[in-house]
């Protein structure tokens, strides 16, 4: 239930309660309050927190998250699932904590705790961006004094202890024999309803993402031109509205447009090309896993592989940037591990086996 009422200053109170949570929010036009009501609405079904406006000056973090997701929501930039929980978390841990009272030295122990906790040095990371995003915020956008100093400074200190740090590159490729030996695996699991022996050929022969590949359309498909639209494709810099154009290519083993072929037959072309949830395929890749007992292996290292075959094949860094939607091509450089075997192959001259070599070393002594 939603109400929008005048206030005696002139102003628009909107109110939500649904499901159970309420939110509300002063606005000097109606239109916005009416916009908000929307937007709070569609926040609490997907399952956001609402976030009330408060009045009055800040005193602790918990004030400043709630002004920074307000200001967002107010500008038609709801905070997506991923940074909702980090704030979450975050007005849990130090919430109550007041503004003056986060120094270098609350911070540390914030660090601390967090890694007791069981925190990473890749979460305790994204925790000090999030409360640095905040602080920032509230100083360019309201103001407010916020101690950034003293957070670049617990940084340094975490970093000296080991506390936070940078996640490590993957360069972990599945080898012939663990791909052989999961195709075999899925295409004899007679009970399965998805489709995984395809789904991994196709992640294989395209590079895309798990997510990326069970959110195709068939009106996506152009079977014709062999290409494929991939909607809203993860960029770090953009959220929303990268769509992309990706060639259905036979380079890597696996013919991308020949699995689409194969995969209409089974939906007529109706609705989504894997008309499955990409979290089931993510759980049943999983099990194959550890049903085959291949350690150290997740469904993106797939796209790695994929993207590895595409260099392996000959093809330039900006032709697989077309393909993988990488906008860096620095970023590209890390999937370049081709094998040293393979090195041999992409020589001009046929290679002698090593019998052959012998019967000519000996043929020409």
């Amino acid at each position: 239930m939603a109400t929008i009422v005048r206030t005696n200053e002139g102003n628009w109170r909107a109110q939500v309660r649904r499901k159970g949570r309420y939110a509300s929010q002063t606005f000097r036009l109606k239109s916005l309050a009416s916009e908000w009501v929307t937007e709070t609405e569609r926040m609490i079904d997907i399952g956001y927190e609402p976030i009330s406006r408060k009045t009055g000056t800040p005193k602790t973090i918990s004030d400043l998250i709630d002004l920074h997701i307000a200001d967002l929501q107010e500008v038609g930039k709801p905070i997506r699932r991923s940074k909702n929980a980090v704030l979450v978390a975050l007005k849990r841990d130090i919430g109550s904590t007041r503004i003056s009272s986060l120094n270098r030295s609350a911070l540390i122990a914030f660090g601390k705790m967090r890694a007791k906790q069981g925190a990473g040095p890749v979460t305790l990371s994204v925790d000090l961006s999030y409360i640095h995003t905040v602080l920032t915020h509230a100083a360019a956008v309201h103001g407010i004094n916020t101690r950034t100093e003293d957070l670049r400074l617990a940084r340094v200190a975490l970093s000296r202890l080991g506390l936070i740090g940078r996640s490590k590159e993957r360069n972990r490729r599945p080898t012939e024999d663990e791909i052989d030996a999961l195709l075999n695996y899925f295409d004899n699991k007679t009970n399965m309803i998805i489709p995984m022996g395809r789904v991994i050929r196709f992640a294989i022969a395209t590079a895309m993402r798990l997510e990326e590949i069970f959110k195709i359309e068939w009106s996506d498909v152009d079977l014709k031109n062999r290409i494929v639209i991939v909607r809203n494709r993860k960029d770090p810099r953009h959220k929303d509205g990268n769509s992309q154009k990706v060639p259905l290519l036979n380079l890597t083993g696996f013919d991308a447009w020949q699995l689409l072929l194969e995969q209409k037959i089974i939906t007529n072309g109706v609705g989504r090309v894997f008309p499955h949830h990409h979290k089931s395929a993510g759980t049943a890749f999983r099990r194959g896993r550890q049903k085959l007992e291949i350690e150290d292996l997740v469904f993106h290292d797939l796209r790695h592989e994929a993207t590895s075959r595409f260099f392996e094949a000959g093809l330039s860094i900006e032709k697989v940037a077309l393909v993988t939607g990488h906008k860096d091509w620095k970023m590209l450089k890390r999937y370049t591990h081709l094998r040293p075997e393979d090195l041999h192959r992409l020589q001009n001259t046929p290679q002698l086996s090593e019998e052959e070599h012998l019967q000519w070393l000996i043929a020409n002594r």
